[in-house]
């Protein structure tokens, strides 16, 4: 029984030094896991504030692209009127009979039987 009892108090031991060597490492990740989060704030911070001078642009460039969008239909129906008039539409002709690029082809199996048609 003795026995028992030394080999038990060995394994809860481990098991204290396995939790704290855990505990350990999850705790400096947790720290350097702050660490980047505080630099991450800092930049949002840096970000907003920054925001903050270009916000009133904003909606002065949000009316004049509003402006813009409601004339765009006047541009395009005035730009489909200058393109029809510069067309170039070429005259329709029609196709002539497609002839062979070497002229009239003679055939050589009259001469591969003897035949001579001249």
């Amino acid at each position: 029984m003795t026995t028992l009892v030394v080999l038990s108090v060995i394994l809860i031991g481990l098991f204290i030094a396995g939790l704290a060597f855990y505990l350990f490492v999850v705790g400096s990740q947790l720290t350097r896991i702050a660490g980047l989060l505080e630099e991450c704030s800092q930049i949002v911070w840096k970000i907003k504030s920054d925001a903050e001078a270009v916000e009133p642009g904003v909606e002065r460039i949000n009316n004049t692209a509003g402006v813009i969008a409601g004339a765009l239909p006047l541009l395009y129906g005035m730009a489909e009127g200058i393109v029809t008039g510069a067309t170039y539409e070429p005259e329709p002709r029609e196709p002539s009979p497609a002839r062979p690029a070497m002229g009239t082809r003679r055939s050589r199996l009259h001469e591969a039987v003897g035949y001579h048609p001249e």
